[in-house]
């Protein structure tokens, strides 16, 4: 799941990678919501808010949507960094590496939120999150060739129209019928991901409204665990 890339990938290892990452970044989207009042995988909605605080003259709120942005922004460098050093050095669990980052970042976000209730309430927490979110999206988007978008809702809902229309001119003969099931494939990655984003978020509120920071824990122990395999198989299968 975090091995292969590009073309190498099946469609069906491609909705496995979006099912896990889309979910816990729904979660992790609206736990930052109920903990502090900030989305910390929107960029969209942060960037809007943004420019409204902007207009309106509130400095301080907007200059936190714009660290919010600045933190995403840092998180998809510090990935793009780590897999361009693994690619040269021919490590292939790069990918899996850096979920484990993020894995171990959420973890201990989570932890800084149980152990200090002030920290669970305070801007480090939702910057902290964001910078994970960005490291997330952008090892999705290289292992798969931006097939895989694990916050951008905006642009898998982009997709499925697109998928949709290109399904409908197949059936009316006016596109190739051999394009039909890759088509196909390609709507179910994208309804696959923004369900998995969806259901993630709808545990997010209830789990950290529950359990506060061990939601957090527990999400970054998650993605430890599920990429823990991938590391043995990687040095199982060098080629």
């Amino acid at each position: 799941m975090l091995i292969r890339e590009g073309e190498q990938r099946t469609v069906r290892v491609d909705v496995g990678l979006a099912a896990l990452l889309a979910g816990v970044a729904g979660a992790i989207n609206t736990a930052g919501f109920v903990a502090v009042g900030y989305y910390s995988a929107n960029m969209t909605g942060n960037v809007s808010f943004l420019s409204e605080y902007l207009v309106s003259g509130d400095l301080g709120i907007a200059g936190m949507f714009a660290l919010i942005v600045v933190a995403f922004i840092a998180g998809a460098f510090a990935s793009g960094m780590m897999i361009s050093v693994g690619r040269r050095r021919n490590i292939r669990a790069i990918y899996a590496m850096s979920v484990i980052v993020e894995g171990a970042l959420l973890a201990a976000l989570g932890a800084g939120a149980l152990l200090f209730p002030a920290f669970g309430r305070s801007a480090a927490l939702i910057l902290g999150m964001s910078f994970a979110m960005g490291l997330q999206n952008a090892a999705a988007t290289r292992i798969s060739n931006a097939r895989v978008r694990t916050t951008h809702v905006s642009g898998m809902a982009t997709d499925i129209g697109l998928e949709l229309s290109a399904i409908i001119d197949a059936i009316r003969g006016k596109l190739p019928r051999e394009e039909l099931a890759s088509n196909a494939a390609k709507l179910a990655l994208h309804c696959s991901t923004i369900i998995a984003f969806l259901a993630g978020g709808v545990l997010g509120v209830l789990f950290y409204t529950l359990a506060g920071g061990a939601m957090l824990a527990g999400a970054g122990m998650l993605l430890i665990i599920v990429c823990m395999p991938e590391l043995g198989r990687a040095r199982r299968h060098p080629n």
